[in-house]
């Protein structure tokens, strides 16, 4: 199966667009987890990556039911350096074995022969003494563009051939995106506008049982006005939809993402949910179960809005 179709698959058995994102902030990890590893280990960077995988395992157990997929950030485990990508390589084999699809937010970008070598380790298996072994296993990747096709085009062999899936920058969700997104270009066509025609004759080869495509499109909740253009203009295309929650945009700014059939995005949400219990003062487990709930629940009622029906 494609990973575009494992995706709607997951999306449908569990009545949710809701994506996880594991963003651990080591400060704000609450002590019950810290202190039985800080106790046994002592203060090494060891230590902190059990603290990262042990955070991710228990939010990862605890919104398993209501979440189809959920997505590191990969800048979270880069900066404690090998042990922090161990620790990611670990809280992906977690998430794995109890059924969640896995986006690994990098961001890559190349020229060919070195997005290659991104592609093999991120989507596909590399030559270890002779035998090909997956790396980091995840489901997909998010990439850059900026480079052109040929930065690009690795990624989707890459994920062709082993059943991966793509999301690349489109019109982001930080504030100064349009610093080079929103240009205006001779055409009359904003530089995002022409990126995704551009994007869209590449996905629409690359399209699922479902007829949506495996090259999906990052979109920021924070730029509904885009997103309603874009949408018009990519309509088998899923968007992932960074913004939601701390970064300001709620449901009400969602509704341009979804198709008619309530499908065609997923929505990210990273620290309201992972440190819920900053606001609440509950246990973070419980915080984040009511989080997720929650969340998953406002946006299924946009989703009915707009398809008549949940799924």
């Amino acid at each position: 199966m494609q990973a575009i179709d494992r995706l709607i698959e997951k999306i449908n058995l569990k009545n949710s667009c809701v994506c996880v994102g594991l963003d651990p902030r080591f400060v704000q990890i609450p002590d019950q987890v810290k202190n039985p590893i800080k106790k046994a280990m002592g203060e090494t960077k060891e230590s902190l990556a059990q603290v990262l995988v042990e955070f991710n395992r228990g939010i990862l157990e605890t919104v398993e039911p209501y979440v189809p997929v959920v997505k590191f950030q990969i800048s979270f485990y880069e900066q404690y350096g090998l042990s922090g990508l161990q620790a990611l390589i670990e809280s992906s084999k977690i998430a794995r074995k109890i059924g969640l699809e896995i986006i690994i937010d990098a961001k890559r970008n190349d020229i060919a022969s070195t997005a290659t070598a991104y592609a093999n380790g991120y989507l596909g298996k590399v030559d270890v003494w002779g035998q090909k072994e997956p790396i980091f296993d995840v489901d997909s990747i998010t990439i850059n563009p900026y480079l052109g096709s040929d930065g690009i085009n690795p990624f989707i062999q890459v994920g062709r051939e082993n059943e991966k899936g793509l999301w690349v920058l489109l019109k982001t969700s930080n504030p100064s995106s349009g610093e080079l997104q929103d240009l205006s270009l001779n055409t009359g066509e904003l530089v995002y506008e022409r990126l995704a025609l551009q994007l869209q004759d590449l996905g629409n080869q690359w399209c699922g049982e479902s007829g949506y495509s495996n090259l999906g499109m990052v979109v920021g909740a924070t730029y509904p006005e885009a997103a309603a253009k874009v949408r018009k203009m990519l309509p088998t295309t899923f968007f992932l939809i960074p913004g939601y929650g701390a970064q300001g945009a709620g449901a009400a700014e969602l509704k341009p993402f979804f198709n008619s059939d309530g499908l065609g995005g997923i929505v990210n949400s990273s620290r309201g949910i992972i440190f819920a219990a900053a606001q609440s003062g509950e246990d973070f487990k419980s915080a984040a179960r009511r989080a997720v709930i929650a969340m998953r629940d406002e946006i299924n009622q946009l989703r009915t809005d707009r398809s008549g029906r949940l799924f």
